[in-house]
């Protein structure tokens, strides 16, 4: 395991379905964030649409991402609506790097007008990042304890969801990160969507954060749109620098 790593949490601004001008802004929140991994909301690269068409891994469209990783060294963790098997429809997390992107996770706890279309993922997953175990989460995922304890299980170091909240659900969203890190004792990154999008989101909440295994918070993003924060996480240490822009 890497002595530290630097994660960043990212709310870029979202044109809904547009999957061209969001990667473009997730290329440019990768290069702005000088991290070596950047974590972007739930379903990120469509906007919280519940009817977006699926994104495949190898979707050209993706191509700027990957163009911004291999120029940074950076792993983005965006987030999409994919296909499965049986032509099953998933809210996933992609990882992309310098050399493309794949499915990394598939969401497991849906909220129920997300189960009218989707199928809830089987099985938690983590990342191997240079040594560092990052246990993946979307959204509802983060308020389920078993899933925390089952992807803990699996070891991690870094529990990283992207999330879609109202503005009224800010202290909760927060409020979860903190129960995580602290059952856990792992820093936990959370990239919450800004702006407007679908599903009846106004005015989302924002407020990316970063939290250290004892639950403080140590990077925080503004509720706009654009927003980033990050923070370098120490092995076995809750004092890491941090930033937020």
């Amino acid at each position: 395991m890497g002595e530290t790593l630097v994660i960043a949490v990212a709310q870029p601004p979202c044109e809904p379905y547009d999957i061209t001008a969001n990667a473009a802004a997730h290329a440019t929140a990768v290069r702005s964030a000088g991290a070596r991994v950047v974590v972007f909301p739930e379903l990120s690269l469509t906007g919280y649409e519940l009817d977006a068409k699926a994104i495949s891994s190898q979707d050209p469209r993706l191509a700027p991402i990957v163009q911004a990783c291999a120029e940074t060294g950076a792993l983005a963790l965006a987030g999409a609506p994919v296909h499965g098997e049986a032509s099953r429809l998933y809210i996933a997390t992609l990882a992309i790097d310098g050399t493309g992107a794949r499915v990394a996770y598939r969401k497991m706890c849906l909220g129920s007008t997300e189960a009218g279309r989707f199928t809830a993922g089987s099985e938690p997953a983590v990342l191997d990042v240079e040594g560092w175990r990052l246990g993946l989460a979307i959204c509802k995922d983060t308020g389920i304890a078993r899933h925390a304890s089952d992807t803990a299980a699996l070891g991690m170091d870094v529990y990283v969801a992207g999330t879609v909240k109202t503005a009224e659900e800010s202290a909760r969203q927060d409020e979860r990160a903190r129960q995580v890190a602290t059952e856990h004792r792992v820093w936990v990154a959370v990239a919450s969507f800004a702006g407007s999008t679908g599903g009846g989101y106004a005015r989302s909440a924002g407020r990316s954060g970063i939290w250290t295994p004892d639950g403080k918070v140590i990077a925080r993003a503004g509720p706009e749109a654009g927003a980033i924060a990050s923070a370098t996480l120490k092995a076995g240490r809750s004092n890491p620098s941090d930033s937020a822009r």
